[in-house]
Protein backbone atom coordinates (compact mmCIF):
# COMPACT_ATOMS: atom_id res chain seq x y z
CA UNK A 1 0.00 0.00 0.00
CA UNK A 2 1.39 3.20 -0.96
CA UNK A 3 0.12 6.28 1.36
CA UNK A 4 -0.40 8.90 -0.42
CA UNK A 5 -3.46 11.35 1.50
CA UNK A 6 -1.92 13.02 4.39
CA UNK A 7 -3.04 12.16 8.01
CA UNK A 8 -7.06 12.98 9.13
CA UNK A 9 -7.18 15.23 11.70
CA UNK A 10 -8.97 13.85 14.90
CA UNK A 11 -11.99 16.07 14.23
CA UNK A 12 -12.25 14.30 10.41
CA UNK A 13 -11.41 11.41 12.16
CA UNK A 14 -14.33 11.32 14.89
CA UNK A 15 -17.13 12.62 11.52
CA UNK A 16 -15.84 9.86 9.61
CA UNK A 17 -16.17 7.45 12.54
CA UNK A 18 -19.79 8.41 13.75
CA UNK A 19 -20.79 8.71 10.20
CA UNK A 20 -19.69 4.69 10.51
CA UNK A 21 -21.85 4.30 12.84
CA UNK A 22 -24.42 5.68 11.74
CA UNK A 23 -24.50 3.62 8.14
CA UNK A 24 -23.30 0.09 9.65
CA UNK A 25 -25.34 -1.88 11.00
CA UNK A 26 -22.88 -5.65 11.78
CA UNK A 27 -19.69 -5.24 13.66
CA UNK A 28 -16.95 -7.74 14.93
CA UNK A 29 -17.16 -8.21 18.52
CA UNK A 30 -14.33 -9.84 20.74
CA UNK A 31 -14.32 -11.51 23.52
CA UNK A 32 -12.98 -14.00 25.89
CA UNK A 33 -13.90 -16.51 28.73
CA UNK A 34 -12.74 -16.49 32.33
CA UNK A 35 -9.80 -18.75 30.53
CA UNK A 36 -8.72 -16.11 28.34
CA UNK A 37 -9.93 -18.64 25.31
CA UNK A 38 -10.55 -15.95 22.49
CA UNK A 39 -14.27 -15.45 20.48
CA UNK A 40 -14.97 -13.48 17.79
CA UNK A 41 -18.18 -13.23 16.04
CA UNK A 42 -20.05 -10.65 13.60
CA UNK A 43 -23.32 -9.40 15.41
CA UNK A 44 -26.12 -6.80 14.41
CA UNK A 45 -25.70 -3.88 16.87
CA UNK A 46 -27.56 -0.46 17.27
CA UNK A 47 -25.95 2.93 18.53
CA UNK A 48 -28.01 5.33 20.66
CA UNK A 49 -25.75 8.27 20.12
CA UNK A 50 -23.41 7.02 23.59
CA UNK A 51 -23.51 3.33 23.81
CA UNK A 52 -23.97 0.35 21.23
CA UNK A 53 -26.49 -2.48 21.90
CA UNK A 54 -26.04 -5.87 21.04
CA UNK A 55 -27.95 -8.94 21.17
CA UNK A 56 -26.92 -12.84 21.69
CA UNK A 57 -28.24 -15.78 23.54
CA UNK A 58 -26.68 -15.96 27.08
CA UNK A 59 -25.98 -19.86 26.12
CA UNK A 60 -23.38 -19.57 23.39
CA UNK A 61 -19.48 -18.41 24.30
CA UNK A 62 -20.34 -14.68 23.46
CA UNK A 63 -23.54 -13.92 25.66
CA UNK A 64 -21.83 -15.84 28.62
CA UNK A 65 -18.20 -13.72 28.27
CA UNK A 66 -20.21 -10.26 27.58
CA UNK A 67 -21.83 -10.79 31.03
CA UNK A 68 -19.51 -12.84 33.10
CA UNK A 69 -16.09 -10.71 31.57
CA UNK A 70 -18.21 -7.28 31.22
CA UNK A 71 -15.76 -6.03 28.54
CA UNK A 72 -15.40 -6.07 24.73
CA UNK A 73 -13.69 -4.89 21.72
CA UNK A 74 -15.45 -3.85 18.95
CA UNK A 75 -14.23 -3.75 15.30
CA UNK A 76 -15.45 -1.65 12.06
CA UNK A 77 -13.54 -1.60 9.03
CA UNK A 78 -10.77 -3.59 7.41
CA UNK A 79 -6.76 -3.29 8.49
CA UNK A 80 -6.78 0.27 5.76
CA UNK A 81 -9.45 1.70 7.54
CA UNK A 82 -9.64 0.83 11.23
CA UNK A 83 -12.10 1.73 13.82
CA UNK A 84 -11.85 -0.26 17.76
CA UNK A 85 -13.94 0.29 20.25
CA UNK A 86 -13.06 -0.87 24.04
CA UNK A 87 -16.49 -1.02 26.02
CA UNK A 88 -17.76 -2.01 29.73
CA UNK A 89 -20.60 -4.36 28.95
CA UNK A 90 -23.79 -4.54 31.18
CA UNK A 91 -26.52 -7.39 30.63
CA UNK A 92 -29.92 -7.34 29.88
CA UNK A 93 -32.93 -9.56 29.92
CA UNK A 94 -35.17 -9.16 27.27
CA UNK A 95 -37.80 -8.41 29.65
CA UNK A 96 -35.23 -5.85 31.29
CA UNK A 97 -33.80 -4.18 28.04
CA UNK A 98 -35.58 -0.56 27.64
CA UNK A 99 -38.01 -0.49 25.57
CA UNK A 100 -36.39 2.50 23.05
CA UNK A 101 -32.98 0.29 22.71
CA UNK A 102 -35.12 -2.88 22.17
CA UNK A 103 -37.30 -0.71 19.19
CA UNK A 104 -34.14 0.63 17.75
CA UNK A 105 -32.19 -2.35 17.57
CA UNK A 106 -35.25 -4.23 15.67
CA UNK A 107 -35.80 -1.03 13.13
CA UNK A 108 -31.73 -1.50 12.18
CA UNK A 109 -31.57 -4.90 12.04
CA UNK A 110 -34.58 -5.98 10.96
CA UNK A 111 -35.01 -8.78 13.58
CA UNK A 112 -36.66 -8.22 16.97
CA UNK A 113 -34.67 -11.13 19.41
CA UNK A 114 -37.83 -10.22 22.00
CA UNK A 115 -40.37 -12.73 19.55
CA UNK A 116 -37.31 -14.51 19.19
CA UNK A 117 -36.09 -17.72 22.34
CA UNK A 118 -35.85 -16.67 25.82
CA UNK A 119 -32.16 -17.28 25.59
CA UNK A 120 -31.75 -13.90 24.35
CA UNK A 121 -30.33 -10.89 26.12
CA UNK A 122 -29.15 -7.13 24.97
CA UNK A 123 -26.11 -5.78 25.89
CA UNK A 124 -24.95 -2.43 26.04
CA UNK A 125 -21.65 -1.33 25.22
CA UNK A 126 -20.28 1.94 27.14
CA UNK A 127 -17.34 3.33 25.02
CA UNK A 128 -14.09 3.57 27.19
CA UNK A 129 -11.45 3.97 24.11
CA UNK A 130 -12.25 4.48 20.44
CA UNK A 131 -9.34 4.45 18.11
CA UNK A 132 -9.50 5.23 14.31
CA UNK A 133 -6.74 5.06 11.74
CA UNK A 134 -6.45 4.69 7.95
CA UNK A 135 -3.13 3.42 7.36
CA UNK A 136 0.05 3.52 10.07
CA UNK A 137 0.62 7.31 8.98
CA UNK A 138 -2.58 7.77 10.95
CA UNK A 139 -1.09 6.05 13.74
CA UNK A 140 0.04 9.19 16.07
CA UNK A 141 -4.01 10.85 17.21
CA UNK A 142 -5.75 7.80 16.46
CA UNK A 143 -7.44 7.69 20.06
CA UNK A 144 -10.26 9.44 19.95
CA UNK A 145 -12.20 8.29 23.34
CA UNK A 146 -9.95 8.15 26.52
CA UNK A 147 -11.94 6.87 29.74
CA UNK A 148 -15.33 7.33 27.94
CA UNK A 149 -14.62 11.24 27.24
CA UNK A 150 -13.68 12.21 23.30
CA UNK A 151 -10.81 13.64 23.47
CA UNK A 152 -12.25 16.04 20.40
Amino acid sequence: MKITEPPRDQRRRKDDVLARFARESDVWVATADADGLPCLVALGFVRDGACFWLCTRLTNPTGRNLRDGGRTRLAFGDTRDVVLVDGDVETFSRAQVPGTAAEAFADRTGWDPRADAESYAYFRVRPRAVQAWCGVHELPGRHLVRDGVWTV
